[in-house]
C-alpha cells in the first residue's frame, strides 16, 4: 500500500480514469470512481493504438485481452489519392519491450475490457453519478455528491475529459479547448483482404485512411479542413461521407465507399485540443489525461498519454514520502512527453490545412513515433 494515500476518488471512468484505478488497486489503495454515463460506454468507432499504448496495456494487465479482441499492425502506409504507395513508415520497436508495435480496436471493446478489470480489481464504481463540491483541509478532501451524500478521501484524481468541470473548478484560469480547423469522420467497415497495416490516402485538404480493428473489421477515418465547425444532420452523414470519398479514385477506397450505409456507424467530430501549463495539481487534487492535454488524432496517441499518466502517477505515489513531492515528480515526468504529442499533432494538422511541406509532415511523424517508443 502507498504510504501517502489509502483512499482515492477518481472523477471520470474513461480510459485514463480506469487505468488509474487498476494501478492504485495493485497497491491495495481503496479506490472509488464516479462516472456520469450510467451505461459506462465509450463513444466513437475505432481507436488506433501505438506501440507505446500496447506497452502500457502490458503494464495494466490487459494486453492479452487486446490481442484477442483487437488487431496489430507493423507499419503506416501513405498513398496518393490514386492508390500509388508514396511512403511506408515501419512502427519503431519499443525500447526494452517485446510487445507489438501498433494496432487498433473498437473503442467500446476497449472500454469493456478495462471496466471488467476495474470491477474485478475491487474498485468501487458509481455510474450516473456526479459531485457538487470539493473541500480540502489539512487532513484530506471532503467531496459532496449530487445525491446529498459526502465522503472523505486522501486524494482526488480528475480524469473527466476535455470538457472537465473539475478543471474549471480547480484551475478556472486554465485555457479552454480550441478548434483546430479540421473535423474527423469515422465509420466501421468490413476488413479488406489487403489491409495488413494502417493505410492513408492523402489529397489536398482531405486525408482518409483505415486501420484494422479485428480480423473482420476496419475503421475508416477522414480528416476534412473547415474554418468553422461543421454540423451535418444525422440523416445526411452517410451521403456526405461518400461524397468526400469520391475524391479518392484509388480502387480500394472506392470499394469501401460502396460499402458505406446506415449500418456503418458514421460519425463526424470537430478536432479540438488544449495543453494546460504546469502545475496539474493543487493541494490534494490532480488532473490527468484529456483534462490537461487533449490532442488531435494525428499521432494516434491521445489515449496513450492519458493511460501513461495513470501509470506514472501510481508509481510516484508509491515512491515518495510526501504527497506534494509525488505529484511534482509525476508532472515533471509527464510534461515534455505530453507537450510533444499535443504540439506535434497540432503542427501536423496545420501542415495539412495549409498544404505545407510534406517532408516536414513525414519527419514529424517519424520522429514522434521514435520518441513515443522510448520508456516513459
Amino acid at each position: 500500500m502507498s504510504n501517502l494515500v489509502s483512499k482515492v476518488l477518481i472523477i471520470g471512468g474513461g480510459f485514463s480514469g480506469m487505468s488509474a484505478a487498476l494501478q492504485l488497486r495493485k497497491q491495495n489503495i481503496e479506490t472509488h470512481i464516479v462516472e456520469l454515463d450510467p451505461d459506462w460506454q465509450a463513444d466513437g468507432a475505432g481507436i488506433s493504438i501505438g506501440g507505446a499504448t500496447l506497452r502500457a496495456f502490458e503494464t495494466l494487465g490487459i494486453l492479452d485481452e487486446f490481442l484477442e479482441q483487437g488487431s496489430t499492425q507493423e507499419a503506416l502506409e501513405i498513398h496518393a489519392p490514386t492508390g500509388q504507395l508514396l511512403l511506408k513508415i515501419p512502427n519503431p520497436p519499443l525500447a526494452g519491450s517485446n510487445v507489438p508495435t501498433g494496432g487498433a480496436i473498437m473503442r467500446p471493446t476497449l472500454a469493456r475490457i478495462l471496466s471488467k478489470k476495474v470491477v474485478e480489481a475491487g474498485a468501487h464504481v458509481r455510474l450516473g453519478y456526479s459531485y457538487t463540491s470539493i473541500d480540502e483541509d489539512a487532513d484530506g478532501v471532503t467531496v459532496a455528491f449530487a445525491d446529498g451524500s459526502s465522503d472523505r478521501f486522501d486524494l482526488v484524481i480528475a480524469a473527466d475529459g476535455i470538457y472537465s468541470t473539475t478543471r474549471e473548478l480547480i484551475f478556472p484560469e486554465a485555457s479552454k479547448p480550441t478548434y483546430s480547423g479540421q473535423g474527423v469522420w469515422r465509420a466501421v467497415l468490413p476488413r479488406p483482404a489487403e489491409a495488413n497495416n494502417t493505410m492513408m490516402w492523402v489529397s489536398d485538404h482531405l486525408k482518409t485512411g483505415i486501420n484494422p480493428m479485428s480480423k473482420e473489421q476496419v475503421y475508416l477515418f477522414l480528416t476534412e479542413d473547415k474554418q468553422e465547425k461543421r454540423h451535418v444532420p444525422s440523416d445526411q452523414l452517410v451521403a456526405t461521407l461518400k461524397d468526400l470519398l469520391s475524391r479518392f479514385p484509388a480502387p480500394m477506397v472506392q470499394a469501401m465507399r460502396d460499402q458505406i450505409d446506415e449500418s456503418s456507424q458514421v460519425i463526424l467530430r470537430p478536432i479540438e485540443g488544449m495543453l494546460v501549463p504546469l502545475p496539474w495539481h493543487k493541494g490534494r487534487v490532480v488532473l490527468i489525461g484529456d483534462t490537461v492535454h487533449a490532442t488531435s488524432p494525428h499521432l494516434a496517441s491521445g489515449a496513450c498519454i492519458g493511460i501513461e499518466d495513470a501509470i506514472v502517477l501510481a508509481e510516484e505515489l508509491a515512491r515518495h514520502d510526501s504527497l506534494n513531492a509525488a505529484l511534482d515528480a509525476f508532472e515533471q515526468r509527464r510534461w515534455e512527453r505530453c507537450r510533444m504529442v499535443v504540439e506535434n499533432s497540432a503542427r501536423l494538422g496545420k501542415i495539412e490545412i495549409e498544404g505545407g511541406d510534406k517532408a516536414e509532415h513525414s519527419a514529424i511523424m517519424r520522429e514522434s513515433m521514435i520518441a513515443l517508443a522510448q520508456p516513459i
